[in-house]
């Protein structure tokens, strides 16, 4: 007795795989950042973050009102990510409230449209959309903490406190789009599992060509010298 392939079990075998490839590839950074943080942007961009915390805790009254528009500038950022999210989040379920489901339910999608497929599709979606919404409040949250400590009148607050804070803000902040990016991806699985895994692939591929690093860790002086130990020890 044969088997014989349906089109629904397209997103057994391609949905998975795309999914797959991008877990690999973000717990691949993850090591990379953790472990050789010279080779990623984020670690990159780390540096200078340490190097600018550094040049404002020197002289704070002469630079607090400067580091405040920039971590503002941040907030707001996060903010109005974390709006978009909550948004599409509403959208989501008053789309699912609504069973509008069927306009993906048509014989043009190439792939499984099962009512309960289409509710796995709708869940994954908005949880991804949720996950960016806490991570946007949460970098949003961590950069507040940051200015406080910045506008601090008192010099006991060290370089390092408001280091942890910019640094984890901007944390929280990358897993908040990369949680977009797999949103995007699940969004592509309602025109079929095909386009799905050809997002899965070309997102890696594009995120690959931007999380990369190459260039040497600026120098600022001594304000740096334990990022540029670590990354020399790294190599």
């Amino acid at each position: 007795m044969g088997f014989s392939f349906r089109k629904q079990d397209l997103d057994l075998v391609l949905v998975p795989s795309g999914l797959l490839i991008m877990f690999v590839y973000h717990l691949v950074l993850l090591f990379r950042y953790i472990h050789k943080p010279h080779t990623t942007f984020m670690g990159f961009e780390n540096n200078d973050k340490r190097a600018w915390i550094e040049s404002i805790m020197k002289d704070k009254e002469k630079n607090v009102s400067t580091a405040l528009t920039v971590i503002v500038s941040n907030i707001n950022a996060s903010v109005y990510l974390a709006t978009i999210s909550l948004t599409l989040c509403s959208i989501i379920g008053v789309w699912i409230a609504n069973s509008a489901s069927v306009v993906f339910e048509s014989n043009i999608i190439y792939g499984d449209t099962r009512q309960i497929t289409m509710a796995i599709k709708f869940i994954t979606l908005l949880t991804c959309f949720l996950l960016a919404f806490s991570c946007f409040v949460q970098s949003a949250r961590h950069l507040v903490h940051a200015s406080y400590l910045i506008s601090n009148p008192s010099n006991d607050v060290s370089a390092s406190s408001v280091e942890l804070s910019v640094i984890r803000g901007g944390e929280l902040w990358s897993l908040g789009l990369r949680a977009l990016y797999f949103a995007l991806n699940l969004l592509l699985w309602f025109f079929g599992p095909i386009p799905m895994f050809i997002c899965s692939v070309c997102i890696v591929i594009l995120l690959h060509c931007l999380d990369s690093n190459s260039t040497p860790f600026n120098e600022y002086g001594s304000g740096t010298q334990t990022a540029k130990r670590n990354a020399r020890r790294d190599v």
